[in-house]
């Protein structure tokens, strides 16, 4: 039996190691944050529920989430032992570019009205860190803005075709014109998704001012200071709106757009012209044919057509239908730097991030966007090494077994 004793000063000042006091607690809250799913929790308690549920939900169910999610979960990865890790390239070539980490920031629409820096703190994260940055049509910046904060990011334009195609046309011109390389074509929007969370919370554009919201806003007041202290929270591409999400897809979107009006895109466009909303092969197919560059396997999120394909599952089978012609990327449900390396070991060039840079940046502006991406490249870098992998293109199937 061990004999007892009271340990001496001596022995326990080495242990008493207390943190020096942070005073700035934005910087106090983030470093908190280990993971998307922290930051994900901070962001739900800073920013009212309007806002952040239409950043967290989805259509109807939420179905074709949860198992965008789940087949993320369900991934096994195969590591190689006795490979030199010391030094780690997570850097990928993405659309003719060098991206130094195999994401980039996926266009989200009402950025502003998550935290009131919105595009142009995002776009200055996508600057420094070396990744594209995509700005919407539904963007709260517009696209001289963007361009002007970050010069030297590189920029791609996402474009929903409207039944006015002039005005469409304008904005593909004043991209161009700004310099941005890549245009993306969003094609599954012919009508807006049931976004229930949207309709019970009753949320608008610009938001509306009610018993409830009103309450909400009090018990958020950075959030609502910032709101109504900054410049009007509007549409950068629209002259104005007032109303539901849903019924601005709507009445602005074209239901009638066929491969001939991604034809005339190609026309018109005289760089990387990517299509985002594939689901199926044959559409990859087609697209492709049609003089898409690349394009990007995702159901919106699950935010259109709910128990719509599962993006990560449907990507082997696209791989071996494109042969390489064009290249593809994917999104939906990318919660961590390890379900980034499952798709481009399984052939993906690369990554679109959403949820996770928004949950960053209701969590702490343009710092939490970048712990966001801190997070993720830790966590690529990570799961690369214990792969016993050193650059992302030595990265194979052999690497990852995907779910069924």
């Amino acid at each position: 039996m061990s004999e007892r004793q009271i340990p001496r000063w001596s022995e326990l000042k080495p242990l008493l190691r207390p943190r020096p006091v942070e005073l700035d607690g934005t910087r106090r809250r983030l470093s908190r944050a280990h993971t998307i799913a922290d930051l994900r929790q901070l962001a739900r308690r800073r920013t009212p529920k309007a806002p952040f549920d239409y950043t967290d939900g989805a259509a109807e169910e939420e179905i074709s989430l949860r198992r965008a999610r789940q087949a993320f979960r369900q991934v096994e990865f195969h590591p190689a032992v006795l490979r030199d890790v010391s030094a780690v390239d997570p850097s990928a070539e993405i659309l003719g570019a060098r991206s130094a980490l195999p994401f980039a920031f996926a266009p989200t629409g009402f950025t502003r009205m998550m935290q009131h820096e919105g595009e142009r703190a995002v776009s200055r994260v996508a600057e420094r860190v070396g990744i594209p940055f995509s700005l919407s049509t539904m963007g709260t910046t517009s696209i001289e803005d963007v361009a002007s904060t970050a010069p030297n990011a590189r920029k791609w334009f996402q474009l929903y075709l409207w039944k006015d195609r002039e005005a469409s046309e304008d904005l593909v011109n004043r991209a161009l014109a700004s310099g941005y390389d890549t245009l993306i074509l969003t094609v599954d929007t012919p009508v807006a998704g049931a976004r229930h969370r949207d309709a019970r919370n009753g949320l608008t554009i610009p938001p509306a001012l009610s018993a409830r919201t009103f309450v909400d806003g009090v018990l958020h007041p950075a959030w609502s200071f910032n709101l109504l202290t900054t410049e009007p929270l509007s549409f950068a591409s629209l002259s104005s709106w007032d109303g539901t999400v849903a019924e601005l897809i709507n009445t602005m979107f074209d239901p009638t757009v066929t491969f001939a009006d991604l034809e005339w895109l190609r026309e018109l466009w005289p760089h990387k012209l990517v299509v985002k909303g594939v689901q199926s092969t044959t559409d990859a197919r087609d697209v492709v044919a049609a003089g898409a560059d690349a394009v990007v396997l995702s159901n919106h999120g699950g935010r259109q057509l709910d128990r719509a394909p599962t993006p990560l599952k449907l990507l082997p089978r696209v791989v071996d239908e494109l042969q390489g012609r064009a290249e593809i990327l994917l999104d939906t449900g990318i919660l961590s730097g390890a379900d980034i390396i499952a798709a481009v070991a399984n052939g993906a060039s690369g990554c679109l991030i959403g949820r996770a840079f928004l949950y960053g940046l209701m969590a702490g502006g343009e710092r939490g966007v970048d712990r966001a991406v801190e997070i993720l490249s830790s966590e690529i870098t990570r799961t690369m090494q214990l792969l016993g992998v050193s650059r992302i293109t030595d990265l194979t199937p052999e690497h990852v077994t995907l779910p069924a």
